[in-house]
């Protein structure tokens, strides 16, 4: 088992499942703290990386893409600080961070996990029920419906058709963009059947306005408790007539690739580096002993 404990969360890996923990620190981000503990399984893992900066390091973890509702409903919005999938390392802890790389890699090699896109969610998605007040209204979700209620900030024109009540079955997609710059964010429901509308946000009953306050963000856990429960938009794309094409010819199956060796005396070299770090105070006696049985299993 590879694990690392820092300030920022603990990253635990058991050859199979990744847990991802969110520490207590105060500078740990709203959205982290209230979307709590992950368990990701390693066939929604496409990969992992570690970048070692001046004064700390970050461990990012790669889904594959459509694997996790939170990612989808975010766009490629969300911030290092409230990106779910990425642990701030402090500078003694580079080699731990770089033994749970290799240890990630090395499974995901083994059980020959693809990294290309999944054709269904592998993550559940937030817990429900959730309720965000934020901008001008409040969205909740209990799993059903959607509850969107105004507050005296709400145009008047958009406070006036009231509260609204939209159940999963007539949602069609769900956007959601943080406020950036001078630009206003949302969180917006497209509604089946009923036609979009052009009109920014704040006039859209069907939308909340963000401003940039501190539980915006939690607007996306909202955003991907529904995204959960769409249709995974792999379906949508099997579920489309496709257009007619001229058949090309076939292409020669690619060779298969030959089977991957450990090098002994990689594995030395390994053995001799973890010593080191032992030595330095970077690896504890636990962490060097676990490190060490790993390299050895390979041998």
């Amino acid at each position: 088992m590879a694990e690392i404990i820092q300030r920022d969360g603990t990253w635990t890996f058991d050859g199979g499942t990744l847990r991802l923990v969110p520490g207590r620190d105060k500078a740990v981000s709203l959205l982290r703290r209230t979307l709590g503990e992950l368990t990701v399984p390693l066939t929604a893992v496409a990969g992992v990386s570690f970048e070692q900066g001046r004064k700390a390091g970050r461990l990012r973890l790669r889904l594959r893409e459509g694997a996790d509702p939170l990612l989808q409903a975010a766009g490629g919005h969300l911030t290092d600080g409230t990106d779910p999938y990425q642990l701030s390392v402090e500078p003694d802890r580079g080699g731990v961070a770089e033994y749970f790389v290799d240890e990630v890699r090395n499974a995901l090699l083994l059980d020959e996990v693809p990294s290309g896109p999944a054709d269904r969610y592998l993550m559940a998605g937030p817990s429900v029920p959730l309720s965000v007040q934020a901008g001008d209204g409040t969205a909740s979700f209990d799993g059903e419906h959607v509850r969107l209620e105004w507050n005296w900030k709400t145009e008047e024109a958009k406070a006036a058709a009231g509260t609204r009540s939209l159940a999963v079955d007539s949602l069609q997609g769900v956007e959601w963009q943080p406020s950036a710059g001078l630009e206003n964010g949302f969180i917006r429901f497209t509604v089946r059947n009923v036609p979009p509308t052009k009109a920014p946000p704040k006039y859209d009953p069907h939308a909340v306005v963000l401003w940039g306050f501190r539980k915006d963000p939690l607007m996306a856990l909202i955003a991907a408790a529904v995204q959960a429960r769409l249709p995974h938009p792999a379906a949508l794309t099997r579920d489309t007539p496709p257009k007619a094409l001229t058949a090309a010819p076939a292409a020669p199956p690619a060779p298969a690739p030959a089977p991957l060796a450990d090098d002994h005396d990689a594995l030395l070299r390994r053995l001799r580096e973890l010593g080191e770090l032992r030595e330095a105070g970077v690896l504890t006696q636990e962490e060097f002993t676990a490190a060490k049985r790993a390299v050895l299993s390979r041998m």
